[in-house]
């Protein structure tokens, strides 16, 4: 995937974020050049794709932007049967008041659906023009592993990214299981929870540290001795550096192979500023190194 190094998160806009926060924080993302903005239908009950529809229809320059969102856990298209991914599409595409979503994400796997059919219906919607290409979110190996066969049976694109979740302290399912299904066929791979909840960009060394919305609630789980062992190297290599603890840590994911960006989640503008120069900050060898070693599973 050709993109800008790092993707928005837009699982806070419209409830960590109110409407002027989420223009603000959008506005900054565009003006440095930013293009992939990642949302969901769910998230916030819709109206994360709703502000992000209002902010898209104020800016003419629609094409330079790919616009991601994710369908399978709205109320009123659960799951990834056809009926529900056509249903989620056309809602999604309503709140967003575009005609087309750039890359539409199957949101977990759906046991009681054969992912035949879900793939069969999400092309027949890349055909109609509705919707570009096609990725998974929370797919385990086994289903990815089956999804990339079933495409090459019916001989259709499939699954062409995933997002799964990688950071500093989440490693071992993307690299040991999923990473080799990515690599064999050649997916995209975009970052989720790069910050751990904000847990990397330092916001919370303590469990007196509260955050000040929940769905930052699970930074705290990594407020252990492991989780400060990793604070400690990137706090060194920050100084190092003189940059932020956060633009350390996605600097050291934009050094992965084969991720195409880390999709940051930020309650403000100024959040996001604090972490943007880490799309262009390079790390030495031995800073990454140090990384890899005190997160080595």
């Amino acid at each position: 995937m050709a993109v800008y190094p790092i993707a928005l998160d837009g699982s806070v806009f419209g409830w960590a974020t109110d409407a002027k926060e989420t223009a603000d924080v959008l506005d900054l993302f565009y003006a440095a050049g930013g293009d992939l903005i990642s949302t969901a239908a769910h998230y916030a009950g819709g109206r994360s794709e709703i502000m992000i529809g209002s902010w898209l229809a104020r800016h003419p320059n629609r094409d330079r932007l790919v616009i991601a969102t994710k369908v399978g856990k709205h109320p009123d298209a659960l799951g990834l049967s056809p009926k529900s991914v056509r249903r989620g599409v056309d809602a999604s595409l309503e709140r967003l008041r575009l005609d087309r979503i750039d890359l539409l994400g199957l949101d977990g796997e759906d046991p009681s659906t054969p992912i035949e059919a879900t793939l069969t219906a999400a092309t027949e919607l890349v055909a109609a023009g509705k919707v570009g290409h096609i990725s998974a979110t929370g797919f385990g190996p086994e289903a990815l592993r089956e999804a990339v066969k079933v495409a090459r049976r019916l001989e259709i694109p499939g699954i062409v990214v995933i997002l799964p979740e990688y950071n500093l302290l989440e490693r071992r399912q993307y690299e040991q299981e999923l990473a080799p299904i990515a690599v064999a066929a050649d997916l995209g791979v975009l970052a989720r929870t790069p910050m751990a909840n904000g847990y990397l960009r330092g916001d919370f060394r303590s469990r007196h540290d509260k955050p000040a919305s929940p769905i930052f609630q699970g930074a705290l789980k990594y407020v252990n001795r492991r989780g400060a062992a990793v604070l400690s190297v990137l706090d060194d290599v920050a100084d190092e550096c003189g940059q932020h603890v956060g633009r350390v840590a996605l600097a050291w994911l934009l050094t992965r192979p084969n991720l195409a960006a880390p999709v940051v989640r930020v309650p403000s503008a100024r959040a996001l500023a604090d972490l943007l120069p880490g799309a262009s900050l390079e790390l030495t060898p031995d800073q990454v190194e140090r990384l890899d070693r005190v997160t080595d599973y």
